[in-house]
């Protein structure tokens, strides 16, 4: 092996190094050790009215598979709704206090969806859902993690073997059943999963209930 190439083996190397995803920081995490948590509407940033609550209706199975008890959504989005709040935005920005004295939760979730929808490019039709989470302990105001995700429904496609008219014409039938089957909320779950699921790199931790729930 020449100079040379030992050489270029190295700075891939270095590249692929500066690359790799750096471990999370847990430590407010595991001194906190939050056993229930308050899932807020998530705040919507795309151009999808529905992606709120699309999304909504996902979280609880991700982080009830990871060990924590979790809040009705459908209960809390109606305590809030009864008390005259129906804005995510307004919602997030509720004191500490006042979400404690209402839910009495150990912490507190906070989504952002940045996409959500489908969109038709040149040759392709792409349905996408892409979401932030921080949670936060609800006594102290603690940052105990953060993450985001996406999925989208391209993952699997694999459109490099055909013309352009009939990558055309796939691309438009994709868009058609995308929006037809709702496939951003299905989309969505994957999001979910990837975003709140203790079994990813730098998700969640588990939660105290993941061993009782592996051995059933």
């Amino acid at each position: 092996m020449n100079k040379r190439t030992i050489l270029a083996l190295l700075t891939l190397a270095a590249m692929l190094t500066g690359c790799a995803v750096q471990p999370y920081d847990y430590t407010a995490f595991r001194e906190s050790k939050p056993r229930s948590i308050l899932v807020l509407p998530p705040v919507n940033e795309s151009l999808d009215v529905s992606a709120s609550y699309s999304f909504l209706t996902q979280v609880s199975y991700p982080l009830a598979e990871s060990g924590y008890y979790v809040f009705p959504v459908a209960v809390v989005e109606e305590t809030f709704r009864e008390n005259g709040m129906t804005d995510p935005q307004e919602i997030h920005s509720l004191p500490l206090d006042k979400l404690n004295d209402v839910f009495g939760a150990d912490s507190i979730l906070y989504i952002n969806i940045t996409q959500y929808g489908t969109s038709y490019q040149l040759i392709a039709s792409d349905t996408r859902v892409t979401a932030e989470a921080s949670l936060v302990d609800s006594r102290t105001g603690q940052l105990l993690w953060k993450g985001a995700a996406t999925a989208s429904s391209t993952e699997q496609s694999n459109n490099s073997g055909g013309d352009l008219v009939s990558m055309l014409v796939v691309a438009l039938v994709d868009q058609v059943i995308n929006t037809s089957v709702d496939r951003s909320y299905q989309i969505s779950g994957l999001t979910s999963f990837r975003l709140l699921s203790s079994n990813v790199q730098n998700g969640i931790l588990p939660g105290p209930r993941a061993r009782d729930q592996q051995r059933q």
